[in-house]
């Protein structure tokens, strides 16, 4: 106990695990303001045409679809089409129909838009024969906010490897570390000593993030909890490895920086860009912030399904990077 107050008050002199905890819990009070707002908007599909190259029927048609741009040449619609800040898809006449174009960096759902557009404008006719049904959204989140609301969630685990490793770095620039490594200490109590802070505090600030900007059914509150300690979990066991392998405080951040990005960046470009049924997003499990960000989109999304995989997958994460963990302490107290 004595133990853990003194880690507790060396982090709290630490303004960057003090930020890491607070800055979820602000973003998702933002987050949560912003409950009457739809970003739907935001992510409407949008057309760049000529003028007066498109019939009148297949302007309107565009136009009941999604925002239609003109532009006076085709150099100004090739510019608008590729320039990155935008989704814009490239529509020309093509006959009697019409034929669609695109940048190439585009997002997985505009490019099968891009891709289709044609066979849709040409079966435009057949729409009445369909039964249109609009299933109203449970939870209140668009999209783009439950992609918000998880990216705030996964960097809120991400506070105990900050922690941890803040902590790790400054008892081997005070000593504390060889008086560490002389302590009659089994692997396991040691595990437990540095782990523990790490793991409540992430625990904590997201568990406060979720009940701040997520709304839950009463069967996702399970899942979630479980999503949150193994995520935490394998967040403050990272904090040990950055601990472990860190010489100075600018290396341990330089690391923290990287495993931050690690952690976020590639389960965001794989949920956007890369279809869930391929090879590749099986792949992207190899990173266990992977299974946080799915199961956490799943749930935020309003899915019945209870993230069952990605809860087993998270658990064999922690199983492996623990063993590794303790191989590597067994090795420098040898």
């Amino acid at each position: 106990m004595k133990r853990l107050k003194y880690q507790l008050k060396n982090i709290r002199r630490d303004k960057m695990c003090v930020l890491t905890f607070l800055l979820p819990i602000i973003v998702g009070i933002a987050v949560s303001l912003l409950s009457g707002v739809s970003l739907q908007t935001m992510s409407e599909t949008s057309f760049g045409i000529l003028k007066n190259d498109l019939s009148s029927e297949a302007a309107a048609w565009l136009k009941s679809n999604g925002c239609v741009t003109e532009y006076e040449t085709m150099a100004e619609l090739h510019q608008a089409v590729n320039n990155p800040s935008t989704q814009m898809i490239g529509v020309l006449r093509a006959g009697g129909g019409i034929r669609s174009f695109r940048s190439g960096d585009e997002l997985e759902i505009n490019r099968v838009i891009a891709d289709t557009l044609p066979w849709l404008y040409e079966s435009r006719g057949e729409e009445h024969v369909y039964k249109n049904t609009v299933v109203p959204v449970s939870n209140g989140n668009d999209g783009l906010k439950s992609l918000l609301i998880v990216i705030t969630l996964v960097t809120a685990m991400f506070m105990g490897c900050t922690f941890n490793a803040m902590n790790m770095i400054t008892e081997k620039e005070d000593g504390v570390t060889f008086i560490n490594r002389i302590l009659p200490m089994t692997a396991r109590s040691y595990l437990m000593q540095k782990i523990l802070l790490g793991f409540i505090g992430g625990v904590l600030s997201t568990v406060l993030t979720a009940l701040i900007c997520m709304k839950l059914t009463l069967s996702q509150v399970v899942p979630l909890i479980l999503i949150i300690i193994l995520s935490a979990f394998i967040s403050a066991l990272a904090g040990l490895y950055i601990g472990h392998f860190s010489e100075g405080l600018m290396i341990g951040i330089v690391y923290v920086k990287m495993i931050m990005i690690l952690f976020l960046a590639p389960p965001i470009f794989f949920y956007l860009m890369v279809p869930g049924h391929s090879v590749l997003f099986q792949f992207s499990y190899l990173l266990p912030s992977s299974a946080s960000f799915y199961g956490l989109m799943n749930m935020a999304n309003g899915s019945a399904i209870i993230p069952g995989k990605d809860i087993v997958i998270l658990a064999a994460h922690c199983i492996v990077w623990l063993l590794l963990y303790l191989f590597l302490f067994r090795r420098q107290k040898e």
